[in-house]
C-alpha cells in the first residue's frame, strides 16, 4: 500500500505518523503564568542539535483556536522547564493532557508535586529522571499547519542520580515513558550494538 499524503486529511496524516515514528519519548512542558503552574504532555518533541543544544516541540491551539497554555506562556515568559516522564508517571501523565482553563494548574487538579530549582525557570516535577531548563530560541511559520514548531535551547540540565551509570563519560540509563501512538511504552532496557565488521 502507497499512501499519498496530499489525499490524506490533518487527522489521517497524524495517525499514521504518530504510530509509525515509535517509540517517541513523553516530555512534561512546565511553564507558568502569573503564578499559575501549567503542565502539559508532549510526544511530538525531539533534539535537534547539540551544537547549539536545542530541542523542537510541535504546539498545537484550542478547540477555540487559542494558542495551547504551553505556547502562550513560551511566547511570553521566554523560557520552559521540560521533564522526562518515567514510568511511575504515567496515570498522572496522562492526566494532563485533559484541557483546563489557563486559571487552573495541573499541578494543582492532580496533586502532581514540583520543585523550583532554579528561580530564572518554572519548577521541575518532582522526581522526574531528567529536567531541561530552556530559554526559546525560535518560532517556525509552517503556512497551512494547526502546530507552531518551537525551537527551545537548553541552558542547564537536571539529573536524578540513579540515572548516572558513569559521570566520568556522562553514560545515563533512565527509566523513561514513550507513546508508541494509541499506547505507551517503557524504555530502559539495554541492548548492546553489533559489533562493526
Amino acid at each position: 500500500m502507497r499512501l499519498k499524503y496530499e489525499d490524506l486529511d490533518q487527522s489521517a496524516r497524524y495517525a499514521l505518523m504518530s504510530q509509525t515514528v515509535v517509540p517517541r519519548p513523553i516530555a512534561w512542558i512546565v511553564t507558568e503564568d502569573n503564578g499559575v503552574i501549567n503542565l502539559a504532555p508532549f510526544s511530538y518533541f525531539t533534539p535537534l542539535s547539540s551544537n547549539p543544544p536545542v530541542f523542537m516541540v510541535s504546539i498545537g491551539h484550542k478547540r477555540n483556536g487559542h494558542p495551547k497554555d504551553t505556547l502562550a506562556n513560551i511566547r511570553k515568559n521566554k523560557v520552559c522547564t521540560i521533564c522526562m516522564v518515567k514510568y511511575d508517571h504515567m496515570s498522572k501523565m496522562h492526566f494532563t493532557s485533559k484541557m483546563l482553563d489557563h486559571s487552573v494548574s495541573e499541578s494543582k487538579v492532580f496533586n502532581i508535586p514540583t520543585e523550583r530549582v532554579l528561580d530564572a525557570f518554572p519548577p521541575m516535577v518532582e522526581g522526574t529522571p531528567s529536567a531541561f531548563f530552556c530559554t526559546l530560541y525560535q518560532e517556525i511559520e509552517l503556512l497551512g499547519s494547526k502546530t507552531v514548531p518551537l525551537i527551545v535551547k537548553v541552558e542547564s540540565q537536571y539529573l536524578d542520580e540513579e540515572c548516572i551509570k558513569d559521570p566520568e563519560n556522562f553514560t545515563l540509563k533512565c527509566d523513561l515513558l514513550a507513546s508508541t501512538g494509541k499506547k505507551y511504552a517503557r524504555i530502559g532496557i539495554d541492548m548492546e550494538p553489533p559489533s562493526i565488521p
